[in-house]
């Protein structure tokens, strides 16, 4: 007989919205406002260039502009206002979180279901802490986690696989690893790692980036959709969902 389900656990990106796609059109608006503002190089060269210095510098470093103009061959450079190039860059980036920063479509029916059970919703998301947040904020999620049940690695000091991270959250919301579900979209950092941890694993496969990583251990639940979620939920651990 499965236990009795307390919390159910989030991973954010790729798994609330599409952290891949989002990027891709955020930093090709990017770099049209830059041609805009007076960098004469063809779009699909600075998109290289960006992508190489991000895969580089990670994707937390703050100065993937200025390292795309220092790639640049100088005589490419010539009358470029830097600040104004890189300013331009930066605005168009941010004006994207407003405009096509939104959460997969079958989330927000899926956590305001949860969200009426007795069950603790709660994310569990690598990252700076500021720009998670700002992801929860901006996808207009935050309604639907307990503000306590919000872990961020760089808050909490520990990063996934670390199996002590999710060993954190749960210790922190007194929920027994086994009566916990942690739904994620990275075989290794999010179904390893919770299944070190002794959680639930939900693997979601959006078919994104990570989908085809070799993980080293089996999810316990694989699903395509938040609808299979629930299924889970309500099948497997007795919850009864309010439509």
């Amino acid at each position: 007989m499965a236990p009795k389900l307390k919390a159910v656990l989030f991973d954010v990106d790729d798994t609330l919205f599409s952290t891949t796609e989002f990027a891709s059109r955020a930093r090709r608006e990017a770099i049209e406002a830059m041609r805009r503002h007076g960098l004469k190089v063809p779009a699909e060269d600075l998109l290289r260039e960006l992508n190489e210095a991000i895969a580089e510098f990670g994707s937390n470093f703050e100065h993937h502009f200025e390292k795309l103009l220092l790639r640049l061959p100088r005589s490419q450079l010539r009358g470029v206002n830097w600040s104004l190039v890189i300013a331009a860059a930066i605005a168009a980036y941010h004006d994207a979180k407003f405009t096509q920063l939104g959460p997969f479509d079958d989330v927000v029916p899926a956590l305001a279901r949860l969200a009426k059970t007795d069950l603790v919703l709660g994310v569990v998301t690598d990252g700076l802490e500021m720009k998670q947040a700002e992801k929860l904020i901006r996808l207009k999620l935050t309604s639907y986690f307990a503000p306590q049940a919000i872990f961020i690695s760089d808050r909490i000091g520990i990063s996934k696989p670390n199996p002590k991270l999710f060993l954190r959250a749960c210790e922190a919301l007194d929920v027994p690893p086994a009566q916990a579900i942690y739904v994620g979209d990275h075989p290794v950092k999010d179904i390893d790692g919770a299944n070190a941890a002794g959680l639930i694993t939900v693997f979601v496969n959006r078919k994104g980036r990570h989908a085809g990583v070799p993980g080293a251990t089996r999810p316990r639940y694989s699903v395509q959709d938040f609808g299979e979620l629930l299924n889970i939920v309500g099948r497997d651990f007795k919850v009864a969902l309010p439509s």
